[in-house]
């Protein structure tokens, strides 16, 4: 995967993890991922036929705000 920075990258680590932590899944097959910076972004994170739709908002930093299941 190619990311724009270290901590955008960082942001998607960080976020694959809690995706996993709050499933109990131990892969991940796919993550759609809408909105911005500003007003945060909804996803769904889909694992074989189960799908776990969320919401977060990071700092600048990459630090998480808000992660939360939807």
């Amino acid at each position: 995967m190619l990311f724009c920075c270290n901590i955008c990258a960082d942001i998607f680590e960080t976020m694959v993890g809690k995706v996993k932590e709050a499933t109990g899944w131990n892969k991940i097959d796919r993550i759609e991922i809408s909105g911005n910076y500003s007003k945060g972004r909804e996803c769904t994170a889909t694992s074989g036929d189960k799908s776990f739709r969320y919401y977060f908002r990071t700092y600048s930093d990459g630090k998480f705000i808000t992660f939360e299941k939807k």
